[in-house]
């Protein structure tokens, strides 16, 4: 079967009207709103050089910051906002998605706009700023009159440049609920669905060539005083932002939605869900990508409706407990600290993803090593690899308390490939997970947490405020709890992780339902 045949491309083209229409939206909006501030903050400081010195001195330190960076900040403050709004004025608003990324994204706007109205402004004649007053016109006249229309090819030379940022950079708006194109990105990567990953690199580029492109248009008429490219620039800007508004008018409002985190089980769970849902007569959709501190604030919220999380993450991550009191008991009081928030913990599915530290079976072995105990002893000269989030998270200060684990080096990466980089010795440990098929396949080993630092994780289904009397979606999700056992989730997990159209999520979740389903 040729590449092109390949039916990920098909499923691939199946989101795009939804993932391009979002992606357009946002950004759209953050150039708007970066233009709506940079523009008259430019005008105001051209002829102020220590305000122009300051402006352009911030706009250029948020350049240094990361975009996910920059993204991620943003939620947790208007999600305190939103509370300090619900209490003192009785109305909240959803810091979930759309809002934190325009804010973000308009802030990584302002930089090139700032800059290159300024410069276009003082790149004015001396001279004719003296005929202007010889003639009697006022300041505001010169402005509006004069100056900017000569200052406007350079500032949209700004604004062209500032598209193409925060159409790269909405990309990463994923983790924080905000679906993009940068959904076939995170998707693709954790799932090593690599016609996602290719297919949403390229999409984001021909979106910002073709956005460029008719700025370009409007610029060159404008330099050139062609009322007829200008016009044809902004018809085509118009045409573009209609186009990708017409498919979320036309589609029906999703009842129900699925969350899931970054990683490979998560997908595969949330389609899973998503499935019964449907299969029930209900209406789901996912929303996949989300940071763990972020998907629960947005079931607390309301923002999503269900979605799997892990007993042990929500005891030490979410709540802050030190104690590991045992399983029963753990699972006892999360659902009492849940009912709290008004939260539901539906139930269990019947298996347990913990962290585990995993070595290579032969030099595990040859080194006699078979707990972290025994690993602690060597792990000075030693490296290990952990996710994204696993060095800052409490259970790894946990582990180095009960054991006094200190490695040689640290080394974050994507969770799939830590398996291939301990299998192929380029770090010695890995922080892993027990329901990953990828140990079986690398022939890894799991070290035996033998001092009970790492918590119980079990995997349990959440329901947020809204859904917590919803019988319809009770119902629904009833026939999977305690029905997925480990060796069933580490095979689901295997088969996710693998490069073919049998390995999308929705696949995987069709075959995962015929194992545990009603026979």
């Amino acid at each position: 079967m040729s590449l092109l045949a390949d039916p990920r491309w098909s499923e691939a083209l199946a989101h795009l009207p939804d993932y391009l229409g979002n992606h357009v939206r946002v950004s759209v909006a953050a150039l708007a709103l970066g233009l709506a501030v940079s523009l008259p903050l430019a005008i105001v400081a051209r002829n102020r050089p220590v305000l122009r010195g300051m402006l352009l001195g911030l706009a250029s330190i948020v350049q240094t910051v990361p975009g996910l960076a920059l993204l991620a900040l943003f939620y947790p403050l208007l999600l305190a906002l939103a509370a300090l709004t619900a209490e003192w004025f009785g109305f909240s608003f959803s810091a979930f998605g759309f809002l934190p990324a325009v804010l973000a994204l308009a802030l990584y706007s302002m930089l090139p706009v700032l800059r290159n109205t300024i410069t276009g402004l003082s790149g004015v004649d001396p001279e004719i700023l003296e005929a202007t007053q010889g003639v009697g016109m006022t300041e505001r006249q010169s402005l509006l009159m004069v100056e900017l229309p000569l200052a406007l090819p350079v500032m949209m030379a700004g604004i062209r440049t500032a598209a193409v940022w925060v159409i790269g950079t909405a990309t990463l708006s994923t983790p924080i609920g905000q679906t993009s194109l940068g959904n076939y990105i995170f998707a693709g990567l954790q799932t090593q669905n690599w016609v996602f990953v290719v297919f949403g690199c390229v999409a984001a580029a021909v979106l910002a060539l073709v956005v460029d492109q008719l700025l370009a248009l409007i610029e060159n008429g404008l330099r050139n005083r062609s009322r007829a490219r200008a016009g044809l620039g902004g018809l085509g800007i118009a045409t573009l932002i209609a186009a990708t508004l017409v498919p979320a008018i036309a589609r029906p409002h999703t009842g129900y939605v699925v969350g899931a985190k970054t990683f490979t089980e998560q997908y595969v769970l949330s389609a899973l869900l998503a499935e019964r849902l449907q299969s029930a007569g209900l209406s789901a959709t996912t929303r996949a990508g989300l940071g763990s501190n972020v998907i629960f604030d947005a079931l607390a919220t309301g923002d999503i409706d269900v979605y799997v999380d892990y007993s042990g993450t929500l005891w030490a991550n979410q709540f802050h407990h030190t104690d590991i009191p045992p399983r029963a008991e753990l699972l006892d009081a999360l659902k009492t600290t849940l009912a709290k928030q008004d939260v539901t913990l539906l139930g269990e599915l019947g298996f347990e993803n913990a962290y585990t530290l995993v070595m290579p079976r032969k030099r595990a072995d040859a080194l006699g090593i078979h707990s972290i105990s025994d690993l602690a002893a060597r792990a000075p000269t030693m490296s290990i690899a952990g996710d994204y989030e696993f060095f800052s998270r409490p259970e790894w200060a946990g582990i180095q308390k009960a054991y006094g684990l200190t490695f040689r080096t640290q080394r974050q990466m994507q969770p799939d490939f830590m398996y291939a980089a301990v299998a192929s010795g380029e770090v010695d440990v890995i922080a892993g997970y027990t329901s990953d098929g990828l140990i079986a396949k690398y022939d890894l080993v799991t070290l035996a947490d033998d001092r009970h630092a790492i918590p119980p994780y079990d995997a349990i289904v959440l329901l947020s405020p809204k859904r917590r009397d919803d019988g319809a979606l009770k119902s629904a999700l009833q026939p999977l709890l305690d029905k997925i056992d480990i060796a069933e989730m580490r095979e689901a997990n295997l088969r996710a992780s693998g490069n073919d159209s049998t390995s999308s999520p929705d696949a995987v979740a069709r075959w995962l339902w015929e194992k545990v389903g009603p026979k």
